[in-house]
């Protein structure tokens, strides 16, 4: 480890692991004492910790499209409130044009100071809300087309300015928001976390002293900048471009292109979007600060697991994007479903960065996880908003299949218990399951995307769902094949409809939505792949022993899942030599 000569290498690891544990106990705190399924199951939120200057110095094992937004949050209520600053404020804010990323994800911010009042960090929190308000319950439609719509829009204001809470504040969300004892029960739940994170670094900062932990802080920032330019070296000179693509925005029928043009030169990265399609109607433009976490997050996954996770990793990328675009949008634009922009953006990245270091990157996942929320109100009344948000599949690696049935790396999100779903809402999960010959064929094979089938048993409800992947499928790499694309089946009055990839509808008792998320693209050419691993992919129900041959070229002994190995060497001779099309 190189560090100045004045600073001592096990003091370091201690300050450094010290703070990681202090916002990975922050989030234990949410999780433990939040009231919403969306925070508490699906753990739709984040941790971190700024110094004093609001230079982020940790971030919690939470989600990262949320944590590169930070330095942009921090800037706007520094900006804001800063000259009002006092022991006992707690900040808040949700404003996607003054440093958020869309109207849920509320940020709960907390000033430390001294006992003689000498501002030493930030404790800093997001969570996605339940609800917000807005025309749709869950806030989160994606064919809202201006921003006044999807609910209410908080800028960095107080929460508690000297210790007092800010009632009006509490008030104005208390009357605009569907579910207010969800929302202020999250609420607290992000205040709890940084209250604990106030003591333990307070406790930190006693054991070693405040002039010597700033320093520490310091290098924390300097060792992360020095690491990532060392890797970035590494990396071939060179500018890689790709593109991506979503399906539509909800209400305009036309394809949305993200073009990425990432130059690596020398110690540094920059990522240009020109050529990305305007800003659109529907709620998927996603802010300029999604779009800069997207950036440092996909670099983050070609980089070494042991560089600390702080803005001193930022300092050596940089990020352009035009104005107005689908990337970088302006007021008016809608954003509550930003979120499949952002993870198309990492899909994008990543196939980038895959020209550059192959051996570092797996083929495009599900697509991004799959926002559904359901809102209504029983019989007496009562609402209820359920919002879950799905995780699939990874794609297949250079040396490793993909991942089944798991969050992709952008999201970091866990999917929503079944027990818990049925006993607070009015569905029944009818199916959850993985679907067979999802995954993309390869010499490494895509993950297996999600099928998750509800029944609504409730009176009437809302039904709104953001998705995608279901015209253009998860990208191969390297020869691998694409996943299987996505699917959404709308069951009501016996009769199935297949649907768009994004809507918002009415539903009413007995009405079933079938979900199926795309699979995860293949790694590599999939006739390199060993038959027997093929053999105990059908053997698992994975993969058909159809498709164990139309993909992979393998032939089973009829009546067994063995491998015909004389036919299967045919098989593939014969393709390789195109006599047969794969």
């Amino acid at each position: 480890m190189q560090l100045p000569d004045e600073l001592d290498p096990i003091t370091f690891d201690l300050v450094r692991s010290t703070l990681e544990s202090i916002v990975d106990d922050m989030a234990l705190t949410i999780v433990r004492t939040a009231y919403s399924n969306v925070v508490r199951d699906n753990m739709d939120f984040s941790t971190g910790f700024c110094n004093r200057h609001g230079e982020l110095v940790a971030q919690g094992l939470t989600i990262p499209m949320h944590l590169g937004s930070v330095p942009d949050a921090m800037a706007a209520m520094r900006a804001a409130l800063g000259d009002e600053l006092a022991p006992g404020d707690i900040w808040t804010m949700n404003d996607p044009y003054e440093g958020g990323m869309h109207l849920p994800d509320i940020y709960v911010v907390k000033p430390i100071f001294t006992s003689d009042e000498r501002l030493v960090g930030y404790a800093v929190t997001i969570a996605h809300h339940t609800d917000v308000g807005g025309r749709v319950a869950g806030s989160n439609a994606s064919d809202s087309t201006e921003i006044y719509q999807e609910g209410l829009r908080i800028p960095p204001v107080h929460l508690y300015q000297r210790g007092q809470p800010n009632r009006t504040l509490f008030r104005l969300i208390e009357k605009n928001v569907r579910v207010p004892d969800k929302v202020f029960g999250d609420l607290n739940a992000q205040i709890a976390a940084c209250r604990l994170g106030e003591a333990r670094f307070l406790e930190l900062l006693a054991a070693h002293g405040e002039r010597q932990l700033e320093r520490y802080l310091t290098e924390l920032l300097d060792y992360s900048e020095r690491r990532v330019r060392q890797e970035i070296r590494a990396i071939p000179d060179g500018t890689y471009v790709f593109e991506d693509h979503i399906d539509d925005d909800g209400i305009d029928p036309d394809p949305l292109t993200i073009r990425v043009a990432l130059t690596v030169r020398d110690d540094t990265i920059h990522a240009d979007f020109a050529g990305t399609t305007p800003q659109v109607k529907g709620a998927i433009n996603a802010t300029f600060s999604v779009t800069r976490s997207m950036v440092y997050a996909a670099v983050r996954c070609v980089l070494s697991p042991d560089i600390p996770n702080n803005a001193g990793m930022f300092r050596s990328i940089t990020i352009s994007a035009p104005e107005a675009s689908l990337v970088n949008p302006v007021v008016p634009a809608s954003c509550a479903a930003r979120g499949l922009t952002g993870f198309r953006l990492g899909d994008t990245l990543l196939g980038a960065l895959a020209q550059a270091v192959p051996e570092r990157v797996f083929a495009a996942g599900e697509g991004g996880n799959t926002g559904i929320s359901i809102g209504g109100y029983d019989a007496q009344r009562n609402p209820f908003i359920y919002v879950e948000f799905i995780c699939g599949c990874w794609g297949g690696r250079m040396t490793k299949d993909g991942i089944d049935g798991v969050t992709n790396p952008f999201s970091d999100l866990s999917n929503n218990p079944i027990e818990m779903t049925e006993a607070e809402y009015p569905l029944l999960i009818e199916a959850y399951e993985l679907v067979p010959d999802s995954g993309g064929a390869g010499r490494q094979r895509g993950g297996m995307g999600v099928r998750k089938r509800f029944r609504f048993t409730e009176r009437e409800a809302v039904l709104q769902v953001r998705s995608d992947r279901q015209r253009f499928r998860p990208y191969g790499l390297d020869g691998g094949q694409p996943g299987a694309a996505g699917r959404n089946l709308l069951i009501q009055n016996g009769v199935a409809q297949v649907t768009s990839s994004k809507l918002t509808t009415l539903i009413h008792a007995g009405d079933v939505f079938d979900h199926v998320q795309a699979g995860g693209g293949g790694y590599g050419d999939p006739l390199e792949r060993d038959p027997a691993l093929v053999a105990h992919d059908v053997r698992e129900g994975r993969v058909s022993p159809e498709r164990a041959r139309e993909d992979y070229g393998v032939v089973l002994t009829p009546g067994t899942v063995e491998v015909d190995a004389a036919a299967t060497l045919n098989e593939r001779g014969q393709r390789a030599a195109g006599g047969i099309a794969g």
